[in-house]
């Protein structure tokens, strides 16, 4: 037995994994846990339906945009310092947010909570790569999918427990006392390393991503209610061009990107990054969605809703295991294209349930859905770090996460905006014009009250069918996405595994 394989089979090792488990949890734990909390902290903190919106976006924004930098800031300063930079910071701002009064604050505290979780998760996942070797590396990656499948199923469930019992803040004391812990573990475990060709951070090609992304973004979230031919929707959608073209210019120019362009150039590593954004349609978007449309549509309590969550989210905790296992007879481009369909086809079941259906007629779907999307889940991050040289682990990573993380940003975004045309759609004709775009804005987001409050006149139930008819279309919409991406995965991961790192290496021979 090699030294290496010796190395990740210690004790210490493995706490090292759990360290990176513990944050890998409280990151989608504190995206779950405030979708379920938005409409108590709406109420707490007042705002604007884009401010309100900016809870969530704020997080996903700076976490996705800022992934592959921290993963190149990881390979040349060292990926336990990062991670025990990004998690320490990560609960010092969870530990604020308990104490944000305003809107403002709230989400500019998010936006840091974000830029902190890229740090902890690229740091800690490259740090992982040089401890584990083989199938030991291969089984620790799918350990942390699942830990991110318990912080997405706990999540919903002990938030809403937390919220009825304690208050909407409570939720951030449960993801600081992950953090600590998860710090204390890797101080004491995990190795410092580094990637010795290293060249230091590419700041040309993260400010610019990282500018593009954002002013995409918030484009997106003004449209609804601005309009799409709104002079400040087209200006930032058009900086977000020019900033996504300068982007690529310079990734072109320097001799080491943070992104390495001419890797789309092999079906495998376009296939994975595909992969890494199909559940961003088809299952995170539902996180956020359908705990707005529980709580404030149909009407249930937090913790009635965040309980109904566990249906979608539960899958998680098993089944990306046995999509691991089943690559011992199936192809990865099978399991991840038949989970994919399996996904749709919950969708496709979802859309049929109106609003004040019984909740196992809604259980049953989620299921679906959830058990779809485990099964690529549980191969994503695996397979990730097989297109890249070890020694570019932190790159593969964060060009990983970040189109996972950053698509999921970028598809709330989108699917909000898509909800909420969709209502005002069904306002048109039935109310003053000028009070449209907001209502429909508020009745998209689940605040069923202000937007009845706002639209004096037309009936409750008139408001609960129109939202019900637009979510069902909006579904249909997500089938239609999800089945697409199948067919692109089937197609694009049936090149030979390794075959992106092997032309590499024989390009650089």
């Amino acid at each position: 037995m090699s030294s290496s394989s010796r190395a990740s089979d210690g004790p210490r090792t493995w706490l090292a994994l759990l360290a990176v488990c513990l944050a890998a949890a409280a990151m989608p734990l504190t995206f779950t846990g405030t979708a379920v909390a938005l409409p108590s902290i709406g109420r707490a903190l007042g705002g604007s339906p884009v401010a309100i919106a900016w809870v969530t976006n704020a997080f996903m924004l700076t976490f996705g945009s800022t992934l592959m930098a921290a993963g190149a800031l990881a390979d040349s300063y060292g990926r336990k310092r990062i991670f025990l930079a990004g998690v320490g910071s990560f609960a010092v701002v969870s530990f604020a947010l308990v104490f944000a009064t305003d809107i403002l604050v709230f989400d500019l505290l998010r936006a840091a909570q974000g830029f902190a979780a890229a740090a902890a998760f690229s740091g800690g996942m490259a740090a992982l790569a040089q401890a584990f070797e083989g199938p030991a590396r291969l089984r620790a990656f799918s350990i942390v999918g699942t830990s991110f499948g318990v912080g997405l199923s706990l999540g919903p469930v002990a938030s809403g427990l937390m919220i009825e019992a304690l208050g909407w803040r409570s939720i951030f004391l449960a993801v600081v006392v992950f953090a600590v812990l998860a710090f204390i573990f890797g101080w004491y475990a995990l190795k410092e390393s580094r990637d010795p060709a290293s060249r230091g951070l590419d700041w040309g090609g993260a400010l610019t991503f990282t500018a593009a992304l954002g002013l995409f973004t918030y484009g997106i979230l003004l449209a609804p209610e601005r309009g799409w031919s709104d002079g400040m929707v087209l200006g930032l959608l058009a900086g977000a061009l020019v900033f996504l073209l300068a982007f690529v210019v310079t990734e072109r120019a320097v001799s080491r990107p943070m992104l390495d362009l001419s890797l789309f150039a092999y079906p495998r590593f376009v296939g994975v990054q595909l992969l890494a954004a199909a559940p961003a349609y088809g299952f995170v978007v539902l996180l956020v969605l359908l705990p707005g449309r529980f709580i404030g549509v149909e009407g249930m309590g937090e913790a009635a809703a965040g309980t109904l969550m566990i249906a979608l989210s539960a899958p998680l905790l098993i089944l990306p295991i046995v999509a691991g296992l089943l690559t011992r007879w199936l192809r990865p481009a099978t399991i991840c294209g038949a989970g994919l369909l399996i996904s749709a086809a919950g969708l496709l079941w979802l859309s049929q349930i109106q609003v004040g259906a019984p909740v196992l007629a809604l259980a049953l779907p989620m299921l679906v859905i959830g058990t779809g999307i485990s099964f690529p889940w549980g191969l994503m991050d695996g397979l990730a770090v097989s297109v890249v040289p070890k020694e570019r682990a932190g790159m593969a990573t964060g060009i990983f996460s970040t189109t996972r993380v950053a698509g999921e940003g970028v598809a709330l975004a989108v699917v909000s905006a898509i909800l909420s045309m969709l209502v005002a759609d069904g306002l048109k004709g039935s109310a003053i014009p000028s009070t449209i775009a907001t209502s429909a804005q508020r009745l998209a987001a689940g605040d069923l009250g202000a937007a009845g409050n706002a639209l004096q006149g037309i009936d409750r139930a008139v408001l609960t069918s129109l939202y019900s008819n637009a979510f069902s279309n909006l579904l249909l919409l997500l089938t239609a996405i999800t089945l697409l991406t199948a067919l692109v995965v089937f197609v694009f991961l049936r090149t030979n595994a390794h075959d992106v790192s092997e032309a590499r290496v024989e390009s650089a021979a």
